[in-house]
């Protein structure tokens, strides 16, 4: 009989140690900034935690959410992650940083982009000029705002052109087709200050409302999928994305190699 106590007592302790982990659902955008590579491994060092991460488009890391194949999700699609909310699919939403997306393109500017006085102006230049255009076309954050932005501008978001490349796939590698064939593209800023090196291209446009890109962290409801939400270890990495000095460090990331940050956090004043 105490043999069998001592082996139970053994298992519980073995399972005690096992390493926990997660799966983070993430758009493409944050990790190809890499900004995860900066703070996941002391999230890891400081609770033991693995971190695994799934880097696709938003509307992807939303089904995973929405499916109960993940346990934290970063997202940025607002309006998508709203609707999740009240559906009750997610418990929780918490906008943790921002930056703004940018047109980029060639340096010579063919279409006259960084002339335009909008963002949807600068979308009537090149549909005017019929310039090579890539788009993501994945259903991501960035491709729901390109879609936006081609319908504010008064065109069919699905209509193309002989210029006009899908890559169906992220954000880094979308930068470096666009690189490769001088296009115009819609990007997140931090990828394309991660890859602008890399491709040649340049902001061409500027900062407005319009191009606000907010980045939220989102917790699965764990009563919709028993047994599969690792709550717990999902409700850690939250809080420590959003304290205070995480928050200040996602301020300052970027800042020594771009001359610039690439993300502005939103909870830098927050106390935890």
């Amino acid at each position: 009989m105490f043999g069998l106590f001592g082996l139970l007592a053994a298992l519980a302790a073995c399972a005690a140690e096992a390493p926990r982990s997660l799966i983070f659902a993430t758009t493409t955008s944050v990790e190809d900034s890499g900004l995860l590579a900066e703070l996941l491994p002391d999230f890891t060092r400081e609770t033991g935690i693995e971190v695994r991460v799934v880097a696709v488009g938003s509307g992807a890391a939303l089904r995973m959410g929405r499916e109960g194949n993940a346990d934290l999700l970063l997202s940025h699609a607002p309006a998508a992650e709203l609707e999740l909310l009240r559906q009750g699919v997610i418990r929780s939403r918490i906008p943790i940083m921002e930056n703004h997306f940018v047109i980029v393109g060639p340096p010579e500017d063919p279409a006259g982009v960084a002339g335009a006085g909008s963002a949807t102006a600068a979308l009537a230049r090149i549909r005017a000029a019929r310039a090579p255009w890539v788009g993501r076309g994945d259903d991501s954050g960035t491709h729901r705002k390109e879609q936006t932005l081609w319908r504010a501008a008064g065109f069919d978001p699905e209509e193309t052109w002989e210029g006009f490349t899908s890559t169906g796939t992220g954000m880094g590698l979308s930068l470096q087709v666009a690189g490769e064939r001088r296009a115009y593209l819609l990007s997140d800023l931090g990828t394309f200050l991660a890859f602008r090196e890399r491709t040649g291209l340049a902001a061409l446009s500027k900062a407005e409302e319009a191009l606000r890109n907010e980045y939220s962290l989102l917790r699965p409801d764990p009563g919709r999928f028993p047994g599969r939400i690792q709550d717990e270890a999902a409700g850690a990495l939250q809080a420590y994305l959003t304290r205070a000095d995480v928050q200040a460090r996602i301020g300052e990331f970027g800042r020594e190699r771009f001359g610039r940050a690439l993300f502005v956090p939103l909870l830098a004043s927050r106390h935890d």
